[in-house]
């Protein structure tokens, strides 16, 4: 028999590396923009899931900063794809109390879409539904980098004492930092790696790697990681007595 004290609450913060697009594309005789395409598609669905299945915060990886070394053509299409998700679901998003921020290094963008970016986010600064927060042109590594370099010029300044820095001060300077860190990391397509992504916040993550590609990725699917993460028994580092 179960008791109440062994049921454990499913994951307030979700994190999904969307990975398998252009394959799912190619596996259908078609460019790999196809795939984005449908990728882009199953985000809201995935997002208007959360709710339900009591996920607060979504965290997607949607451009890191090693996809520049991605063909011309297929980033021109992300950054038009980026472009054309942000108008079209500014309204969906807002009517369903979605929360949306950006991390990532923002200057690195287009300042087309970083003032698309600055503009969804204003829309939605008053909802308190779903927190979708959107990586574009991020990478954990670069994150870190950027933070300590706040860090160091706050340092200098006099705003900070070295001997004062601790494991709690770094992540006040992280693109997360209004964030908690996720509970559970998803990533699709069967690839068994983090590939740079919130290094510092899921240090103490859950992990799942599905073979599913981002494309097929169904709320069903969604909905059983959900159910298995209640069975996980965190101990963060400790041991139960």
């Amino acid at each position: 028999m179960t008791k109440v004290d062994d049921i454990r609450p499913g994951p307030a913060h979700v994190a999904i590396i969307m990975d398998g697009n252009g394959r799912w594309a190619t596996m259908r005789g078609r460019p790999r923009l196809f795939g984005h395409h449908a990728g882009a598609k199953r985000v809201r669905e995935i997002v208007e899931a959360c709710p339900d299945l009591g996920v607060k915060y979504l965290t997607i990886f949607g451009f890191s900063t090693e996809n520049w070394r991605r063909t011309q053509i297929e980033v021109a299409g992300l950054m038009s794809l980026f472009r054309r998700y942000i108008q079209k679901e500014t309204r969906a998003l807002k009517a369903n109390n979605v929360r949306v921020r950006f991390i990532g290094d923002r200057p690195g963008l287009d300042p087309k879409l970083q003032q698309l970016m600055d503009d969804l986010e204003d829309a939605t600064r008053d909802c308190d539904g779903t927190n979708l927060t959107i990586a574009l042109n991020y990478g954990g590594r670069d994150e870190v980098a950027r933070a300590t370099r706040l860090l160091a010029e706050d340092v200098a300044a006099g705003k900070l004492k070295p001997e004062d820095i601790d494991v709690e001060t770094l992540p006040r300077y992280l693109d997360t930092r209004v964030l908690p860190d996720p509970d559970l990391v998803i990533r699709t397509s069967g690839e068994a790696r983090i590939s740079n992504f919130l290094l510092w916040q899921s240090a103490y993550s859950e992990y799942e790697f599905i073979d599913t590609l981002w494309p097929d990725f169904s709320p069903d699917v969604f909905a059983g990681l959900i159910a298995g993460y209640a069975g996980r028994d965190r101990r963060f580092g400790g041991v139960k007595v």
